[in-house]
């Protein structure tokens, strides 16, 4: 685990030397944790952010942004969340500068003190590209903007009203009559049915149709309604608050205007005309010739009534001949042949020429060569291409045209430059031909696009008179009048006046609006880019004159001052907005007016209707103008199924979800009072996870614009419909007329009768009655109100034929509501429908009420309520109590049942609870403290047990009897320990998965309860593990007590244990490592804690053969018991970065001293067996052994003591000797490690050569008899180290043929005989440091004596080495070098890259281009080019590095096989049984050396701070795979190896690397 945790000790000047962002972090209260990703954007679900109101104190959004971040490069947060006693600016931004920290989490704290709609983006330089030379400086770069929505704090008398409690309640203005009087009856009559806000339509003067939303002024209110005006209205929201509790809300109309303003009159520029969009010339012609066409209907004798499709046909065919015909419309799209041929041929003639840029193309002058063979198409393209005016949009007639010197180029090539003196010179009229033609084939597209759009009108013609006149659910408008048109005007022509005269003609007729199916809500339909007007294809209402704004207030100035004077007026009275038409005003606009309003109103609560057919739209318009909640109908339902989805989508998150919120400092605090519970909640600060966030709804029972009941469905269905609406977690809202049982739909424009409700006239009581449903109503919206107040936010909606049940509960407290209902669609009778009984398990019930409705729906009944020319009423209706609804209490559960009567139109409600929760609140508080401090007394050892041990080391410790547990449906857990469950519940949390196997399990029944508390309390009993009591005890308590809650909450209360204790844990575990690890990011942490992941106590292996201690296991799950744990090569390729870097000292020493006990031949045993029957039989082991020596002396405190501590000798110092580990001879002499270091050195200075002790199918049944003989020797004339043979694999790329089918038995995959690159780079360091040691009188060795007996000194040794390791392993960049270096040119596969052997058994493996190189530019930089070592290694970064791992072989190599499949058996020599382990297969642990190697070099040549955080930059740039990859995998670890591009390798050491030698990986690796 060679670690990244060096890399951040190694250069602590450095990062000392980074100032630091600001960091306002709060100590109590409430925060909403904002993590960015890498990129800028929010790391949360869906990108929406929707927070609760601002609260007192302010609560925080907390940015947390890594310090190794993209953004953090000359980066800088901007924010416009404005500051306590500041007013919001949108365009203010502040700023905080991001600045690079490697060691942990920026974070930033904004104080949230007002509602609305605010944003952020982050701007910084991108790194640049890696390069050995200068690269070029990326630009400053800026994120797209996001999003935070702060949700307005409602207050009604003082008191705070959720959005989500809001009962609405929609009056069309108009018919309430007038104010006070009749307004006041009908306000009382609200207010007395529970509803806690009014939606009014526009209260302002109306248009000539008379509708609410055609506003004639938008600066006076209706005088009709409101005798006197503005005062009026203030007094009546004023007594709606304090006499009738009921907020005030209502439409704002941005987009258009009465086509009958005055105001129009003035500023005909704010509307879209000819003169402010030419643009709609063509559109304005074609309206005005259908017009035209409608008034001489009869004239042309055809049809005014129209009675058939024939009728229909007839008139079109007349539209054909009379209107499309004669508007000539093809004129706006094509060119003016004559025209343009003329002024073309006059350019020429007159030598007014204009050449292309590039000329013609081709050869020559101006390529003109070739020109005049080109087809006529050819030469129409080059004029569109190069010499085309008008293209974008059609203006007025003839619009498009070419550039007339342009055209005489094209004709200078055709005949040359005109000369009129040249009788033989070509002549004008032969000219003007040519070009005639060649804008005929210029002409042919344009009028192909005419004909399209042609097809498109008359369609829309047709349809539109269609459905208007004929189809039976249309209207059925008559006969064509001069009131009813033919088709509906597109223009309201302003009157010829004194006003209107001083403008020009242009300016007269001005686009109505309407709307489109299917629009682009961000598209502007009357704008540039648009002909849907010219087409038709917009349901126009000609009422109303579509508004002009452009993109901001300098386009239209009296325009937007004049709606924003009409926002801000409306603002200051009511306490919301209903945007009306949202998604056809422009976004920019809706947000500068929401500005004002906000001014005005900073709590304002905003709805919408919006029809964008887009949810992802939806989304853009709610995040920018932050909507409260959009409009959503239940009428739109068509069904009972349907009617449930929709219920579904808007009651709230199910019952029994999970909790993803953490409380910090409860336990800080319960631990230092010395108490477990009931500690001061004043300290404690509540850390929310913004959890993902559908666009919040308003759900209407009926809006103003919906059929009624009565109407599209059985009028009974009235009843069930409202209640299922009211039991959704969510603002809910009904219009005036649905309680009272109306007929029909209120025509909002043509109806003129006034309001009646026998609410208004009669004290409203809960229960049945006549006159509608408002008494049920009135519970209903209480219930509402009550659950939306107190966050009722969980709810199980269940479906059944016709019947929907509904149950919300509150998520703590348990208690709510639960809902039967009957629906009545159509074709359904009177039946009761067959409810099967409902079962509440642990829950009981009480009945509040249940009812059916009756509606007289006859003839008789219609054509009364209907005569009524006054007043508008209601059906004759009541509601009847039903009786018999069962209710059956058992012990653990209620079965309620509906009674043989209960007719479609009925309810039953009851109110619920569940006996074992009504303290569940107490019990969350219970559940989430005292968990530090029964964990308090863990040690690291302890730690491993709690949270992991994989199946083998569980069934180890329990001897055979306990694995790891087993979920049905899902398998093992990956840990017996607390991690094997966090790493399935971590996910299941994040996305509530409720139906995970893991909940189903839970529910039903305890076992993973008794297995969790069970193991735990076994091993505290064992010597050793005495402190696990206290985690024992504390699971035992909790498990206790959510025991007796009901199992369908199980899951949610296992989840907050689980997370509690594990978090208790880790946070124990990182107290017990250096403080980097403590204070560093979560991914140090995280590499951190693979090192408790892989260090534990074995009953079947130790390193010593007599004692047991804990040790480290070679990989997760797979090296982990008896002889395969602990092996010498992992142990010290990853001791570094487990154990030192991490703190743990002890644990490194004794690595060190047991393999040190165990030194035979020179070397350290590869498998260690306890000591037992150690295998000698890997060449670099030693060498990884000694530099984890040198790296103790150096980074432990008075660590170069351990080179005089002694240790018991397993063999004989100096002799080979083989024998038992109980022979007297073992342990019998003893060694210092300075003694051990010297030998070990001395060994490989004289020479080895030995035959591996037990040789033969017993050690071995792979290996081939020549493989067994191990010789390695030294070159003296140039000091390295030589050994190995083609027969054996003695380094870390050990894979040994196994296939007989294949032949590859026996016969490595990769030998690395000769010198392999890392064992000269390690030797050289050991040399070095022995040698500075000696000089310093630390060491008694000078140095070492051959086998011919001459002494060399350390240092003499390592210059021999420094002064060859270029020559011997260097492969130059240019072929002219060579004769520097010690190469064969005819084998070389790729220049400027350090050799992987030197002298090898096969020539061509010297020249691999392997990652090993990389471990000797780490520990011995000095034997390094600084230019070559870069140049390779950037080369390396751009070959080797995979996301996560190192290719372990250049992918150029013929050899490359980059996926290992270990249980193949084919016939292919390469792959078969996995020979290809490492020849392709991307390893991680190397990755670690690469980056501390890259850091080295390129830091080496960076002068300035900002260089030299840049090269550190590259490091954490190239660990975000890792980092990925630790955060998903279920191990908590990284893997052994990926197969190429980091695809999964099932056959790799699971998913932690092979003794974490990546952690190696170093995050501090990166950092290393």
């Amino acid at each position: 685990m060679e670690s990244a945790l060096n890399i951040l000790k190694q250069p602590y000047y450095f990062y000392s030397a980074i100032s630091m962002a600001p960091r306002s972090k709060q100590t109590s209260g409430e925060v909403y944790l904002l993590p960015l990703t890498d990129g800028g954007a929010p790391d949360v679900p869906g990108e929406y952010i929707y927070l609760p109101p601002p609260s007192e104190p302010a609560y925080v959004v907390r940015f947390a942004i890594e310090g190794t971040s993209s953004i953090c490069r000359e980066g800088s947060l901007w924010v416009n969340v404005p500051a306590a006693g500041e007013h919001f600016q949108r365009d203010n931004f502040r700023e905080y500068k991001l600045h690079p920290d490697f060691s942990r989490t920026l974070e930033i704290d904004i104080p949230i003190v007002s509602a609305g709609a605010f944003a952020f983006y982050t701007t910084y330089t991108p790194l640049p590209q890696l390069s050995t030379s200068s690269p070029t400086a990326p630009r400053p770069t800026r994120t797209k903007t996001y999003y935070i929505d702060v949700s307005p704090n409602l207050t009604l008398n003082g008191t705070h009203v959720p959005i989500d409690a809001l009962s609405i309640f929609s009056v069309l203005s108009k018919s309430m009559g007038k104010y006070p009087k009749d307004f006041e009856h009908h306000l009382q009559g609200i207010g007395q049915r529970g509803y806690n806000m009014v939606h009014f339509t526009p209260l302002m003067q109306r248009g000539e149709s008379n509708s609410p939303y055609s506003i004639y002024d938008q600066h006076e209110f209706d005088s009709l309604c409101f005798p006197n005006g503005e005062e009026d209205v203030a007094r009546m929201i004023e007594t709606m608050e304090t006499e009738h509790g009921l907020l005030g809300l209502t439409d704002v109309v941005w987009n258009h205007t009465a086509n009958n303003s005055k105001w129009l009159e003035e500023h005909p520029e704010a509307g879209y005309n000819v003169a402010t969009a030419p643009w709609l010339e063509s559109a304005l012609e074609l309206d005005t010739a259908l017009l035209n066409f409608s008034s001489d209907l009869e004239m042309l004798s055809l049809p005014t009534a129209l009675k058939t499709i024939d009728d229909l046909e007839k008139l079109m065919a007349g539209v054909k001949t009379h209107v499309l015909s004669k508007v000539r419309l093809w004129e706006y799209y094509v060119v003016h042949v004559e025209r343009n041929a003329k002024a073309a041929v006059e350019a020429w003639t007159a030598g007014q020429i204009t050449f292309p840029d590039g000329g013609f193309g081709g050869s020559g002058v101006g390529g003109l060569e070739g020109v005049k063979d080109w087809p006529l198409k050819r030469k129409a393209d080059f004029l569109l291409e190069n010499g085309f005016i008008g293209a974008e949009d059609l203006g007025p007639r003839y619009n498009r045209r070419i550039d007339p010197q342009l055209g005489a180029a094209l004709l200078t090539t055709l005949y040359g430059r005109y000369d009129s003196e040249d009788e033989g010179a070509p002549v004008p009229a032969d000219a003007r031909s040519t070009m005639t033609k060649i804008l005929d084939e210029l002409n042919l597209p344009f009028y192909r696009e005419y004909d399209s759009d042609a097809v498109v009108i008359y369609d829309q013609l047709y349809n539109r008179v269609k459905y208007v006149r004929l189809d039976e659910h249309g209207p059925k408008a008559g006969p064509i009048t001069p009131e009813s048109l033919f088709i509906e005007s597109y223009f309201t022509r302003l009157p010829l006046n004194a006003t209107t005269k001083k403008h020009s003609p242009k300016s007269m007729a001005l686009v109505n609006n309407g709307w489109i199916w299917a629009a682009d809500a961000m598209k502007d339909n009357a704008g540039p880019g648009s002909r849907a007007y010219l087409r038709r294809e917009v349901i126009v209402w000609s009422d109303c004159v579509k508004l002009r704004y452009g993109k901001s207030p300098e386009d239209n100035p009296y325009l937007w001052d004049f709606m924003a004077k009409y926002t801000r007026l409306m603002a200051k009275y009511f306490a919301g907005f209903r945007v009306d038409n949202c998604h056809s005003t422009p976004i920019a606009v809706a947000e500068y007016l929401l500005d004002e309003a906000r001014k005005v109103r900073p709590d304002l609560a905003v709805f919408a209707e919006l029809f964008t057919g887009s949810e992802e739209m939806d989304f853009v318009f709610v995040e920018r103008l932050g909507i409260s909640a959009l409009i959503r109908e239940a009428m739109q339902a068509w069904s009972t199924a349907e009617m449930s989805r929709l219920v579904h989508r808007h009651a709230g998150r199910p019952i029994g979800s999970f909790e993803i919120d953490e409380i910090s400092g409860s336990d800080k605090l319960a631990l230092e009072n010395g108490k477990t519970n009931g500690a001061n909640d004043s300290n404690r600060q509540v850390i929310h996870k913004i959890k993902r966030s559908p666009v919040h709804a308003l759900f209407f029972d009926c809006t103003h614009d919906n059929e009624v009941p009565a109407q599209k469905r059985d009028a009974r269905d009235t009843l069930p419909n409202a209640a299922l609406v009211s039991m959704c977690a969510c603002a809910t809202g009904s219009v005036m007329g649905y309680d009272e049982i109306y007929p029909n739909l209120v025509d909002l424009v043509h109806e003129k009768r006034m309001y009646s409700s026998y609410f208004s006239d009669h004290d409203v009581q809960i229960g049945g009655g006549e006159g509608g449903i408002g008494g049920v109503k009135k519970l209903l919206n209480d219930i509402h109100t009550i659950m939306g107040d107190d966050g009722y936010d969980e709810t199980f909606i269940h479906h059944e034929g016709e019947y929907i049940t509904v149950h919300r509960v509150h998520p703590k407290s348990r208690q709510g509501h639960f809902l039967i209902a009957h629906t009545a669609y159509p074709g359904y009778g009177n039946g009761n429908g067959g409810l099967s009984p409902v079962h509440l398990a642990g829950t009981k019930a009480k009945l509040m009420g249940s009812w059916k409705l009756e509606v007289d729906v006859s003839d008789t009944a219609k054509n009364a309520v209907m005569a009524d020319k006054k007043y508008l009423r209601g059906l004759p209706s009541r509601v009847v109590d039903l009786q018999d609804v069962g209710i059956d209490s058992k012990a653990d559960e209620t079965v309620l049942t509906v009674p043989n009567h209960f007719p479609p139109g009925s309810i039953a409600l009851f109110a619920t609870w569940t006996p074992g929760a009504e303290h569940s609140e107490g019990l969350d508080s219970f559940i989430t403290t005292g968990a530090r401090k029964a964990f308090s007394k863990l040690s690291l050892v302890d730690i491993n047990f709690v949270l992991y041990r994989c199946e083998a080391e569980e069934r180890d410790s329990s001897d055979g009897r306990d694995g790891v547990y087993t979920i049905p449906n899902h398998g093992s857990l990956v840990y017996a320990g607390l991690q094997g469950w966090w790493s399935i519940l971590r996910d299941v949390i994040r996305n509530n998965e409720l139906g995970h196997p893991i909940c189903n399990h839970l529910r039903e029944g305890q076992w993973a309860l008794d297995y969790i508390v069970g193991r735990l309390e076994r091993m505290a009993k064992e010597e050793g593990y005495l402190s696990l009591q206290g985690p024992a005890r504390w699971l035992a308590e909790r498990f206790d007590a959510i025991r007796q809650i009901p199992n369908f909450l199980l899951p949610r209360y296992f989840a907050m244990t689980i997370q509690t204790a594990y978090s208790a844990a880790w946070d124990r575990g990182l107290e017990l490592m250096s403080d980097d690890v403590q204070h560093g990011q979560r991914f140090l942490q995280s590499l951190a804690m693979t090192s408790i992941q892989m260090t534990g106590y074995m009953k079947s292996a130790s390193l010593y053969p007599d004692r047991s201690v804990p040790c480290l296991a070679a990989g997760l799950p797979h090296f982990t018991s008896s002889w395969a744990r602990c092996w010498g090569r992992d142990v010290f390729i990853s001791l570094r970065g487990l154990l030192l870097a991490t703190g743990r000292y002890a644990d490194a020493r004794e690595h060190i001293m047991a393999f040190a006990s165990v030194l035979k031949y020179g070397m350290i045993p590869n498998l260690l067996s306890g000591g037992k029957l150690p295998r000698y039989n890997s060449r670099d082991s030693i060498w990884f052994f000694l530099q984890n020596i040198q790296d103790y002396t150096k980074m432990v405190p008075g660590g170069t003591d351990i080179l005089q501590e002694k240790v018991q000798r397993r063999f004989l110092p100096y002799n080979d000797t083989d024998f038992p580990y109980d022979d007297p001879r073992a342990y019998s002499t003893t060694s210092t490690i300075e003694d051990i270091v010297q030998e070990a050195l001395q060994r490989h200075a004289t020479g080895l050569s030995f035959r591996e002790a037990n040789a033969g199918p017993v050690l071995d049944m792979q290996m081939k008899s020549e493989g067994f003989q191990i010789d390695v020797h030294v070159d003296w004339e140039t000091g390295i180290i030589f050994g190995g043979n083609q027969h054996n694999c003695g380094t870390w790329m050990d894979k040994m043929g196994e296939s007989d089918r294949a032949g590859n038995k026996g016969v490595p995959g990769t030998p690395r005989d000769g010198a392999s690159v890392e064992i000269t780079g390690l030797l050289y360091s050991t040399l070095t440091w022995v040698a500075s040691l000696h000089k310093a009188g630390q060491w008694s060795f000078s140095g070492v004596e051959t086998s011919s007996g001459k002494k060399i000194s350390y240092s003499a040794w390592s210059s021999l080495i420094e002064q060859n390791f270029e020559r011997c392993y260097y492969i130059p960049l240019e072929p002219q070098d060579d004769h520097k270096h010690d190469v064969n040119p005819a084998i070389i596969n790729r220049r400027g890259i350090y050799k992987d052997l030197y002298r090898s058994g096969k020539e061509y493996e010297d020249y691999q281009l392997r990652p090993n190189f990389p471990i000797a530019m780490t520990v011995a930089p000095q034997l390094f080019d600084a230019d070559h070592a870069l140049s390779a290694l950037a080369l390396a970064d751009k070959v080797l590095r995979g996301p996560t791992g190192m290719a372990t072989l250049d992918p150029s190599d013929l050899n490359y096989r980059p996926y290992y499949i270990n249980s193949e058996d084919s016939t292919d020599f390469q792959t078969s049984k996995g020979r290809n382990y490492h020849q392709g297969p991307e390893w991680l642990w190397p990755t670690g050396y690469f980056l501390r190697a890259l850091l080295k070099f390129d830091l080496a040549r960076r002068a300035s701070k900002e260089e030299r955080t840049e090269a550190f930059q590259h490091i954490t740039r190239r660990l975000e795979g890792c980092k990925q990859e630790m955060a998903r995998s279920v191990w908590a670890g990284l893997p052994e190896l990926t197969q190429k591009g980091g695809e999964y390798c099932g056959d790799s050491v699971s998913v932690l690397l092979r003794l974490e030698r990546s952690v190696r990986l170093a995050w501090r690796g990166a950092v290393c």
